[in-house]
């Protein structure tokens, strides 16, 4: 995670003036969609426990600001709800599970809300050393100390027991209500997790979902060009450049060093997006110019829906759009059509004069 952060803050921005950028556009097509700016909310695992309702709060966030949020596989809410509460069409995210058949059914159900895009993660055939899961009694079983400090931290929250125990109700996977009925507590819900994670999948499994896919399909947790080159073959539309938040496998390649190897081998073929260690439009605009068509935020959309649900979202896109305008503007561009490595410092650059 702070590889990602730090491969992010090296990437330096040419400032270029006296240039015409009265007239801006931010807005881009990604998967055959028009986005106000080159942003998706990515998928969030049990974002609902963060405040009431969350991905549908965060969801019509994403259509006030004229960009996609992905629903997560496990989700609180269902995406048929997600569906309901807003006009436009979540993107759906689903893993590689074991049981194929609750994997077609999952795919049914996203078609039968006309989802556009299905996000296929391919970084899960197990799942990595999760220590701040550990620490914080989402996996492992904690000692009496560490209930009681669990139990205490709760207490301190009133307002969140208001909004989501209490106010949030149904709190269960809203997509999995069928296949893990039972999974209410943490540690239930890692044994389902450990026994649909895949260890065996290939990218034979992805052509699978292909055939049993009528949308735009994109494949998510490819870091090597080698690997993309195997999504393209396999028939995907896209491939997002993603090393899970730096939550599956320390020390692997932060995503804003991969990502120019993957455009490289792949980027005339499908169009290439990305994740990692993305907290500001700056971040947005570096990888763009890096070569993404457009870019997923986690953690920044989590963070804003907890604090302040979808009000806190809503500032959050404001804030990085406010942030991407300037950026566009202060490299001498009016639109992304034109924006490329150019708009970076060499790497090789010296940070300061001899």
């Amino acid at each position: 995670m702070h590889a990602n952060l730090a491969a992010l803050e090296r990437v330096l921005l040419r400032q270029i003036v006296m240039r015409d950028v009265t007239s801006r556009d931010l807005a881009v097509e990604v998967l055959g969609q028009r986005l106000s700016m080159p942003v998706v909310l990515a998928p969030v695992g049990l974002a609902g426990m963060l405040a009431r309702r969350a991905e549908v709060q965060a969801a019509l966030a994403a259509q006030a600001a004229g960009v996609p949020f992905v629903e997560s596989t496990v989700s609180i809410c269902s995406i048929e709800e997600v569906a309901r509460k807003t006009t436009a069409r979540p993107w759906f995210q689903l893993y590689v599970m074991r049981d194929r058949g609750y994997a077609q059914e999952l795919l049914s159900r996203a078609q039968a809300i006309s989802s556009p895009v299905l996000v296929l993660t391919v970084d899960l055939a197990v799942v990595g050393a999760r220590h701040r899961d550990v620490r914080n009694g989402v996996v492992g079983n904690l000692s009496r100390w560490a209930k009681l400090q669990r139990g205490l931290d709760i207490a301190s929250h009133p307002r969140w027991i208001r909004d989501v125990p209490l106010g949030g109700k149904p709190l269960t996977f809203g997509n999995l209500e069928k296949a893990v009925p039972n999974a209410r507590t943490p540690a239930a819900f890692r044994d389902w997790v450990d026994s649909q994670f895949d260890p065996s999948v290939t990218w034979e499994d992805v052509a699978w979902v292909r055939e049993n896919w009528a949308g735009r399909l994109v494949v998510k947790g490819v870091l090597d060009p080698e690997d993309a080159r195997h999504a393209v073959d396999a028939g995907v539309d896209g491939v997002i450049v993603s090393n899970h938040g730096g939550r599956q496998l320390d020390c692997v390649m932060p995503t804003a060093r991969a990502l120019a190897n993957v455009v490289d081998e792949v980027g005339d073929e499908v169009e290439v997006l990305v994740d990692g260690g993305v907290r500001t439009g700056l971040d947005v605009f570096k990888m763009v110019a890096l070569g993404a068509r457009a870019v997923l935020i986690g953690r920044p959309w989590a963070w804003a829906v907890a604090a302040r649900g979808q009000a806190g979202v809503n500032h959050m896109l404001e804030v990085i759009k406010a942030d991407i305008d300037v950026a566009l503007a202060l490299t001498g561009h009016t639109s992304f059509a034109d924006v490329d490595r150019s708009a970076l410092c060499r790497s090789d650059a010296p940070l300061h004069s001899p």
